[in-house]
């Protein structure tokens, strides 16, 4: 993963621990892929992809979670909830950052982007 996409990760999670999220963990891999951002809130376990352009970039950042992305979390958290036997109710948020001169320069939080 490039800096920018660290920073980004950081930055999202300083944000959800900000709204009072609890991250259990960062980076959970699979053989299916990964999740950058797992999170406990309220009765959910929600799982975070987090996206990062710069603020001229042509597309949005939620639409690089397209179908297939979205597939491969979905059975990444699957994996996640069976491993550790996770009675929450799942969600999956995508976390928008928008940067200039690798400076953050907006978040936008989609919560329930896209469901199981």
């Amino acid at each position: 993963m490039n800096n920018k996409g660290r920073l980004a990760e950081m930055k999202a999670a300083n944000y959800l621990r900000d709204k009072g999220y609890l991250l259990l963990e960062h980076s959970f891999s699979s053989r299916f892929g990964e999740i950058d951002l797992i999170c406990e809130y309220e009765n959910y376990v929600v799982f975070v992809e987090v996206k990062a352009r710069g603020e001229d970039s042509i597309a949005l950042p939620r639409e690089f979670v397209d179908a297939q992305k979205q597939s491969k979390i979905i059975a990444t958290a699957s994996l996640y909830i069976q491993k550790y036997d996770v009675q929450l109710q799942p969600r999956f948020d995508v976390i928008e950052i928008y940067m200039q001169n690798n400076k953050v320069k907006s978040i936008k939080h989609l919560e329930n982007a896209f469901s199981l």
